[in-house]
């Protein structure tokens, strides 16, 4: 039995039952404009991070915008997103298993699609996949740039495995994986800079010793929302992998932009309804840790500065401040982290003219990659 959606377009705001995941798609809109013209002219590729959409609907409007494809994690993710129509994945992580291998290369048959590895032990059962299917991967090399995860540990070790992959049938060495996720969150920009500036060093040590291996690099993908101004600076990155500037979050709200940048949008939010007002100065919310994730903090509510989201649990979340809404209003909230926000709900509502006095929803459409962790 599917979920039905929690409103249909054409129907008021008030109408939207909730909790219900929102996009505010003049603001969603002006933050694809605002990445697409920023990169425009550079020569620097666009590869968003659909992790945080899950939506090929979402995917095609980056593409027309000038984005070169996505990125996925998993190849669930990606096999949603070329059934949706997109055909160029990333597939920006390691593989391991021989079912995720042959799906991998049974997709790679009839898209373009791409994966890491760090490991020389991966490259033998990839290969196999591939000539199973009779299908050609391309395969980046990720390395560790300071994120302390997954990652080749030095120039040498990426330059053995870019030689593996070169001589593997059915693989082509693309290039590296340079990503530092933990610095797109560093609060200070001078820190995050000095991050970056430091993946920045490790990243050219390895494309020399590759170059010295006589081993080209197509392919230099990293960066996200936190950082990608820097990457795109350090004239070294060719292709940029960030995802929540789409929507926003709390969390990025409290990182900001570089100094001198323009800052995204809130554009995605989690309404709730007032279902509970117990004593004054306290209201009880229909959207708890089912509806939105706390993992980087609980959500804040949008246009309500002396109300807080004090706690949550399963489906409760408890405001407390002055002014509290009355029993049946509604709230919108701005999720700590949109990732997996997205992931707890089936449904986008997308709304139009939210800043305004009469907003409408435009579209209903499916967060098509919901659960998609395998």
């Amino acid at each position: 039995m599917s979920i039905p959606p929690p409103a249909t377009p054409g129907s008021p705001l008030d109408a939207v039952d909730t909790p219900a995941l929102l996009i505010d798609l003049d603001a969603f809109e002006r933050n694809l404009a605002r990445m697409a013209g920023q990169l425009a002219g550079t020569g620097i590729r666009l590869r968003p991070h659909a992790k945080t959409h899950k939506s090929p609907v979402i995917a095609a409007r980056q593409i027309a915008l000038g984005a070169v494809g996505v990125c996925c994690q998993k190849v669930s993710e990606a096999e949603i997103m070329v059934d949706g129509g997109v055909p160029d994945v990333l597939i920006t992580n390691e593989v391991v298993g021989e079912a995720k291998l042959a799906r991998l290369a049974a997709l790679a048959a009839r898209a373009r699609i791409g994966v890491c590895v760090d490991d020389p032990k991966a490259v033998a059962p990839l290969s196999a996949a591939a000539r199973r299917f009779g299908a050609d991967i391309d395969v980046l090399v990720e390395i560790d740039v300071g994120q302390g995860r997954c990652g080749a540990a030095s120039p040498e070790a990426a330059v053995f495995l870019a030689q593996e992959l070169a001589a593997a049938e059915g693989l082509t060495f693309a290039g590296l994986q340079a990503y530092h996720g933990a610095a797109q969150h560093i609060r200070d920009p001078r820190d995050r800079a000095q991050a970056i500036a430091a993946s920045a060093d490790v990243t050219r040590k390895t494309v020399a010793a590759l170059d010295a291996a006589g081993l080209g690099c197509a392919t230099i993908g990293g960066a996200g929302t936190g950082s990608f101004e820097m990457e795109a600076a350090a004239g070294l990155w060719n292709e940029l992998q960030p995802g929540s500037y789409i929507f926003m979050d709390a969390d990025y709200a409290r990182v900001g932009p570089p100094a001198g940048g323009e800052p995204f949008e809130h554009a995605l939010f989690v309404l709730a309804t007032v279902m509970s007002r117990p004593v004054e100065g306290r209201a009880v919310l229909d959207a708890g840790l089912k509806a939105h994730s706390t993992d980087s903090g609980l959500p804040v509510i949008r246009g309500h500065q002396r109300l807080v989201v004090t706690g949550a649990s399963d489906e409760h979340a408890v405001m407390e401040g002055t002014g509290v809404p009355a029993l049946g209003e509604r709230v919108l909230l701005i999720p700590g982290h949109c990732d997996p926000t997205v992931n707890l709900h089936d449904w986008y509502v997308g709304l139009r003219g939210l800043a305004g006095p009469e907003p409408l929803v435009e579209c209903v459409f499916p967060v098509a990659a919901r659960g998609a962790l395998f």
